[in-house]
């Protein structure tokens, strides 16, 4: 599955943000009055867009679910972003990708401006052409697919047998079959085997060096 551009999820798949994502949504949560009592009940909340979380998971409205967005992001501004660690081996996987030539793309559903904080904070954006999250303010139903074509069209990217999308989470996989591109599902984010099956990944990768055996050879 050699590519010459590759695009990467950010959380679940470059960085394991789950304690400032779990705590970001608890705040949220709180301010409703609602009490978490298993943390990892909110992993789930890891990937897909906000506002479809809190209306799927917490029966919000939409109004709810807007206001608990702003309480989630309050939180998350502050200290949030940086309860984040990068998985073993990806600066190095990263690093070896650009040394072979490849073009390499960031495509998530996390807010531009977080995104952008965290790749820069922890080293990372030096490897990525461009880094592609959504606006603050995103329309309503602004897609994971919406954002993959945005960097694909960044990249100039006219031929989409020469990419494919690496991420965690079925949205990712969902996000590149909806724009025609390959997919690779990893296991070691908050996506199991039997998701990236469902949603039709073309391949799947347990580890990080399983995915650059997939990516270098």
């Amino acid at each position: 599955m050699s590519a010459e551009y590759v695009l990467f999820d950010l959380d679940g798949t470059l960085t394991d943000p789950g304690l400032g994502i779990t705590n970001s949504v608890a705040h949220a949560l709180a301010h409703f009055g609602i009490a978490v009592t298993d943390r990892t009940q909110l992993y789930r909340f890891i990937g897909p867009p906000l506002m479809d979380s809190f209306m799927e998971y917490y029966g919000f409205t939409e109004e709810q679910a807007q206001t608990a967005v702003k309480v989630y992001r309050e939180y998350f501004a502050d200290r949030g972003w940086a309860e984040n660690t990068v998985y073993e081996g990806i600066e190095t996987l990263l690093s070896e990708l650009t040394a072979a030539g490849k073009t390499l793309l960031v495509a998530t559903s996390k807010p531009q401006v977080f995104a952008e904080r965290i790749l820069h904070h922890f080293g990372l954006a030096r490897y990525f052409t461009h880094i592609c999250g959504v606006a603050l303010q995103a329309p309503r139903g602004y897609s994971k697919a919406d954002v993959i074509r945005e960097a694909l069209a960044k990249a100039g990217v006219t031929d989409l047998s020469t990419a494919v999308m690496v991420g965690d989470r079925h949205h990712d996989i969902d996000g590149a079959k909806a724009v025609g591109l390959s997919s690779v599902g990893v296991l070691y984010g908050y996506g199991d085997r039997a998701e990236h099956e469902t949603a039709g990944a073309d391949a799947i990768a347990e580890s990080v060096d399983a995915l650059r055996a997939l990516l270098l050879k």
